[in-house]
């Protein structure tokens, strides 16, 4: 088989072969067999032309070649998932130890050397039934990352899911013994009678116990007699009251890939006025930083990115949009909504995952690459997925596109339309600011004020400030776009009504604004030139704008502490929390992260978190606010937990200087 491969015909069933050595026995035995090849010996492109070859199933020989295996299935790990494939990795028998980290990039089947004809095409077909298994929607789980574990009968060993190995907080290769205690005394019985069941004669059963944390779940098993291995999939049936945090992080909002497609396809099935638009998100250069800083600091970043991802997408689409975490380091999002509102998604999603993250002591910098597709007339969940793949492939491709939108008619078209009307927007005043308030929890009375920056664009509706400066990032228009914001409060503050004038202002200040020269002097001549106090004006600081020079921030603050303003960090919480951040910055405000704050009405491990951040805060001497405070029973609790201001819904949105007049008049 050449290099290019052959493209499958209609008469036969695609399979797409990765091989990194001149093997061609591999095609020959799958063609001898009905299926029609597409080969490849290098990984450059070879998410495109897995996509391309039609295939269901992907085989990866990484006989020899652990390195490039493990390399090209990263790369097709999303791809796989995405449109409910398979992946057969073929792997040396001194190459066991690496089955865990190739299971984690994606793989679904493994078959392990020396191997006859015979066991390659049964595991082949063991592939493909997966593939159709997750085509025809078997899958039921509904968690993150799957719960399971495989049992080598040849080699009497036992592998967890990660997942799974988290939540029972044992090896991912414990004993035999070890996992069987997970399974209360009372109902052993049936797990081994369950387990004597299974025959080549039949290669499936399942059984129900309980698991402290969990609750209820079914084992489904799968005996493969060729492989001779016991697959276990565990489907929970319920959870107890107050579930662990291991739980909850398995159980998170996200759907997996299954019961996403299904999701996709009962839309599809359903129809509706606006069109149904699938987004795939793939982070960059995660695997250089897992590699480097090993998987407990990419299993944060990957927790990291999908609740930036999942706070984003609510914001913007709303709850009724679908997330999903695929495998490796990709997700999806799906959602009914009109294009302008999909792609102010993308620009926001793209902008938050711009931001830096924390990977143990180092600062990472991801991206990432967005493949977007839209239903057509007639698509299954499966066609609309793999346009969005090609979408994808797309983008990584190319140098300067962050989201390709595969358009209807087979063209892919970049989004680059927000960021180029906000140079626009700045030069017009198009660029608005509103005030939340901030209220005191003893007095109730408003006290303060936060700026927000809010752009009424002409078809995207209401752009808020964090989907503004991403954008204004990807355009190089940060700066441009804080100092008009800057400029534009501070005159209206100057001018306030006389029921205002007792207020603080909180201004934000930007990580481009800390790293420049000079600015300390800058901003205060800003503040002097339009008439504001010094002395009640606090300047929020995010912590994703601090990490990458901390001594700078420290300088910096202390300057403008000095001068008169009051220093404020906000967003605590939000997943940067470093107490090298409370120790050397001159703070007199800490800001509760609205998702923090909003969880101390959950279970008591929530309220405990709320409440060491409250008690640390305040042992530093630092004012508490809290914010997104929705609710009455968050105000009381929080109270009672020791925090002093609030802002939020509660007592009111965002508002012009007329309705805050009439809040404080009132």
């Amino acid at each position: 088989m050449g290099e290019e491969g052959v493209r499958a015909g209609s008469g036969a069933t695609p399979l797409f072969i990765l091989s990194f050595r001149q093997r061609d026995e591999l095609a020959a035995l799958a063609g001898g067999a009905g299926w029609q090849v597409v080969a490849a010996r290098r990984a450059a492109g070879v998410e495109r032309r897995f996509l391309a070859s039609g295939a269901a199933v992907a085989v990866i020989d990484a006989r020899g070649a652990l390195t490039d295996g493990l390399a090209g299935a990263r790369m097709l790990g999303g791809a796989i998932e995405a449109n409910g494939g398979a992946m057969l990795v073929l792997v040396s028998r001194g190459d066991h130890d690496a089955i865990g980290t190739l299971y984690e990039a994606g793989a679904t089947h493994f078959l392990s050397s020396p191997f006859g004809e015979t066991e390659f095409i049964q595991a082949l077909r063991y592939a493909a039934r997966h593939a159709a298994r997750m085509a025809g929607e078997w899958r039921a789980t509904g968690v993150v990352e799957p719960l399971g574990w495989r049992f080598d009968l040849a080699e009497r060993s036992v592998l967890l899911t990660p997942a799974f190995a988290r939540l029972l907080d044992i090896e991912e290769q414990p004993g035999r013994n070890a996992l069987l205690r997970h399974v209360e005394p009372a109902e052993r019985g049936s797990a081994l009678a369950a387990l004597r069941r299974l025959s080549p004669a039949r290669p499936t059963t399942a059984f129900a116990h309980d698991v402290a944390g969990i609750g209820r779940v079914v084992q489904h098993l799968h005996y493969n007699a060729v492989t001779r291995r016991i697959d276990a999939l565990i489907e929970p049936l319920g959870s107890t009251p107050e579930p662990t945090a291991e739980l909850r992080e398995a159980l998170a909002g996200a759907r997996d890939a299954g019961s996403a497609r299904r999701w996709i396809g009962r839309r599809l099935r359903e129809g509706g006025e606006v069109p149904l638009y699938a987004m795939l998100v793939a982070l960059n250069r995660f695997d250089m930083i897992n590699t480097a800083y090993g998987r407990s600091a990419g299993d944060t970043l990957l927790r990291g990115a999908l609740k930036r991802i999942e706070d984003a997408v609510r914001d913007v689409l709303g709850r009724e949009a679908l997330i999903s975490r695929l495998s490796g380091s990709s997700f999806l999002v799906a959602a009914r909504a009109p294009r302008t509102r999909i792609e102010l998604a993308a620009e926001r999603i793209a902008g938050e995952l711009a931001r830096p993250f924390v990977a143990g002591e180092t600062i990472a910098v991801l991206g990432c690459r967005i493949g977007v597709a839209l239903d057509q007339a007639g698509d299954e969940a499966a066609v609309l997925l793999r346009r969005a793949s090609e979408a994808l492939a797309d983008a990584r491709d190319s140098d300067s596109a962050t989201v390709r939108v595969a358009e209807p008619s087979g063209a892919e078209a970049p989004i680059e339309s927000l960021a180029v009307a906000l140079h626009h927007a700045i030069e017009r005043g198009e660029i608005d600011i509103l005030f939340q308030p901030q209220v005191s929890v003893s007095s109730g009375a408003i006290i303060g004020v936060e700026a927000l920056a809010r752009w009424e664009h002409g078809t995207l509706g209401t752009i808020g400030a964090d989907t503004l400066f991403a954008a204004a990032a990807r355009a190089d228009l940060e700066i441009a776009l804080s100092d008009h914001i800057q400029r534009i409060t501070l005159e209206r503050a100057a001018t306030w009504p006389a029921a205002l004038r007792g207020l603080r202002l909180s201004l934000n200040l930007t990580a481009g604004d800390i790293a420049r020269p000079g600015f300390a002097d800058l901003f205060l001549d800003r503040v002097d030139s339009s008439g504001f106090p010094r002395g009640r004006l606090t300047l929020e600081i995010t912590e994703s704008g601090l990490i990458e020079d901390l001594g700078i921030a420290a300088g910096l603050l202390s300057a403008l502490r000095n001068a008169g303003c009051r220093i404020a960090i906000d967003d605590f919480g939000t997943g940067y929390s470093s107490l090298a951040y409370l120790k050397a910055l001159p703070l007199d405000y800490l800001k509760i992260d609205k998702k923090l704050a909003q969880d101390i009405t959950g279970t008591a491990r929530d309220r405990i978190v709320v409440r060491g951040v409250i008690d640390m805060a305040r042992s530093l001497g630092l004012t508490v606010i809290a914010e997104g405070v929705e609710t009455q029973e968050q105000l009381e609790l929080l109270a009672k937990e020791g925090c002093q201001v609030y802002q939020g819904f509660l007592c009111s949105e965002a508002v012009s200087v007329t309705a805050l007049e009439a809040l404080m008049l009132g």
